[in-house]
């Protein structure tokens, strides 16, 4: 038996069988200069040319491995160099040298420091048409990094913290989300930002159930999480603490206090892809409902926050309660969840409901 690592390999012990003063010489200095492995590999030369007579399939067999791997290290053994018997090294004889030189980094740091905005490829295209010489994208990059040339260092170290978060924490995608045709089971969350003639914003937080079509939407004056969780709170009176899953994009609204109330109420968050309005057809749908057939039509201007929210109230008990929908073959979305329940609480009366929520 012969210990390797923490494998043991059976064989005819040596002492067993009388050979030629060779391959005993050849033994001795193996044990004292070959591993483990490598001392495995002379055994099975040593017989090969000794007990098993030159005959590799007796060799394989007697050792439990192939004919091919006997001919391997038969063809690759060298009496005068047992070296040949240990593993080679699997790196590649000519790896990627990635070393900058002084001047390249001079040159680099120079174009950097003028287009402090540009990125890496423009940098790359500029330095070819000054110094005829081809740089690769990584050096660039490198060198911006190692002395931290950026326009805005604190903006930087801030997205820097961001993206290695994101790294630690992923955020699940909604492309990762498996639906289901329950009511409440998919809320879908929305910002839209409106802007006032005489400079300044106003924003309308929207959000719609995935199945049954019912909405809901109020205005804000400021776009923060604090607002954004205000509004997760009235939307969960008014479906009673039914929903199961939230979605909505990358917005900094949905972050901070918004996202405490989700791990609070260990409500999932479900995030669109970058820059995907695609991923949120179902509210896309009904912010441009809500713009056609409320906010073009009103008399009166975004200006009045308050007033514009009392509005809005009656539009949305409209909507959910009056207004056909041609998805839900023509019933309003509270005549569908009576319909299909599926263990969701009834929400009534709906127009006490919404006006609570508002």
């Amino acid at each position: 038996m012969y210990h390797v690592g923490n494998t043991y390999k059976y064989y005819v012990h040596p002492k067993e069988v009388k050979i030629p003063g060779k391959w005993e010489l050849i033994r001795s200095v193996g044990k004292k200069s070959l591993s483990d492995k490598a001392q495995l590999k002379l055994e099975w030369i040593i017989f090969y040319h000794t007990v098993g007579k030159r005959n590799a399939t007796d060799t394989a067999k007697h050792f439990g491995v192939t004919r091919k791997t006997i001919h391997k290290w038969l063809a690759r053994f060298k009496e005068i160099d047992l070296s040949t018997l240990e593993e080679e090294s699997r790196k590649p004889a000519n790896t990627r040298r990635r070393e900058i030189s002084f001047i390249q980094k001079d040159r680099i740091r120079k174009l950097r420091k003028k287009h402090i905005k540009w990125g890496k490829m423009k940098l790359k295209r500029r330095y070819f048409k000054i110094y005829h010489e081809h740089i690769s994208s990584w050096k660039i990059q490198k060198v911006i990094e190692d002395e931290k040339l950026y326009f805005n260092q604190v903006e930087h170290q801030k997205q820097e913290k961001k993206r290695k978060q994101a790294q630690k924490n992923p955020r699940k995608r909604i492309t990762e989300f498996e639906k289901k045709n329950i009511p409440n089971h998919l809320w879908h969350i929305d910002t839209v930002v409106f802007t006032l003639t005489e400079g300044g914003y106003r924003y309308l937080i929207t959000a719609i159930d995935e199945i049954t079509k019912l909405a809901f939407a109020r205005f804000y004056k400021t776009h923060s999480s604090r607002q954004a969780a205000d509004f997760l709170a009235r939307l969960i009176y008014l479906t009673e603490g039914g929903i199961m899953n939230l979605h909505h994009d990358n917005g900094s609204e949905f972050e901070k206090d918004f996202k405490k109330a989700c791990e609070e109420l260990k409500l999932p968050q479900w995030y669109s892809r970058p820059h995907t309005p695609k991923d949120n057809l179902v509210l896309e749908r009904f912010n441009r409902t809500i713009q056609e057939e409320f906010v073009d039509i009103i008399d009166i201007g975004i200006e009045d926050v308050d007033e514009f929210n009392k509005r809005l109230l009656d539009w949305l008990i409209e909507y959910n309660s009056v207004r056909p929908h041609e998805t839900l073959d023509y019933l309003t979305p509270l005549e569908y969840i009576d319909l299909h329940p599926s263990g969701v609480s009834p929400m009534s009366p709906s127009s006490t409901k919404i006006a609570a929520s508002l």
